[in-house]
């Protein structure tokens, strides 16, 4: 089994990177991704937790890309394979974290004006000291019994277009593109149904994006259709693009995503992956 898109508590998932690591062993998973959300802090220590247990390992993360301002979806970009980052990728994951604690800070300040009254350092403990991002202020609002869960939590408050949302400033694709590939990566279009784009709009939208450098798309994501899965698989296939599949596993902070499995439930096993990506993989595992 083979899953290219997880987070960890460097970012807003629940589990350290080597228990990442370790959870993934448990479920037969042979190579996983580690793809946190703008950080690569948590990479070193996956990397080394994976090599214990003679699982391949992808260093990589999830950006925020710069999106349009009136579009209700939103815009994320896997780099995987990050085994040489540059100093410009290191600057530009740095200049991300200060636009992500920018943005915590206007999210406390808009639900205390709106009568929930917490500190940030009550956020922050519930990320165990690492990357606060919003599925720590879903577990506040759950905490507090505002709401019953998590999903919940995103779907009142912290959503797009949500009382409690503000919107973040992405990094720029093209550079996105370029920090990536000259760190040895590739770039993979995150969970295309998040841009909510038409299907008749879809395939112009992805060909431009492959003319400025984009490597794949993630067809098989746990929040699509199964039916979505495969039209995005047969629109990456057209477009000649690599085909990739992930379950963007927060642990706890996102329940209804399982370690291992993507769309439709389906279990993220090689038959999910062209011949030619499987061999791509091979040169992009951790040489740490």
């Amino acid at each position: 089994m083979i899953d290219l898109h997880t987070h960890s508590n460097a970012s807003d998932g629940n589990l350290s990177p080597s228990r990442l690591i370790e959870e993934a062993a448990k479920r037969n998973i042979s190579t996983l991704a580690l793809t946190d959300h703008d950080t690569i802090q948590g990479l070193s220590e996956a990397s080394k937790a994976a090599r214990e247990r003679e699982m391949s390992f992808i260093p990589g993360i999830e950006f925020e890309i710069s999106w349009k301002d009136d579009a209700p979806g939103e815009f994320h970009l896997l780099g995987l394979g990050l085994n040489n980052p540059t100093q410009d990728f290191k600057d530009a994951v740095e200049e991300m974290a200060r636009r992500r604690e920018k943005r915590n800070l206007e999210i406390v300040d808009k639900m205390n004006r709106e009568g929930i009254s917490f500190s940030y350092d009550e956020i922050k403990a519930l990320s165990g000291g690492q990357s606060v991002g919003r599925p720590h202020f879903a577990a506040f609002l759950v905490k507090q019994k505002i709401v019953k869960n998590i999903d919940l939590a995103f779907k009142r408050f912290l959503g797009k277009g949500r009382p409690y949302f503000i919107p973040r400033i992405g990094l720029d694709f093209d550079k996105a593109i370029e920090i990536i590939h000259k760190s040895g990566g590739l770039a993979i279009l995150a969970h295309p149904m998040s841009l909510y784009v038409a299907w008749g709009k879809l395939p112009d939208l992805i060909a431009e994006l492959k003319e400025r450098g984009l490597d794949g798309l993630e067809a098989w994501h746990p929040t699509a259709k199964y039916s979505s899965c495969h039209r995005l698989k047969d629109l990456g296939k057209k477009l000649n693009l690599h085909i990739s599949a992930g379950s963007d596993y927060h642990g706890e902070n996102m329940p209804s995503r399982k370690l291992g499995s993507t769309g439709g439930g389906r279990k993220i096993k090689e038959e999910l992956f062209e011949p030619s990506f499987l061999e791509t993989l091979q040169g992009l595992m951790s040489k740490a």
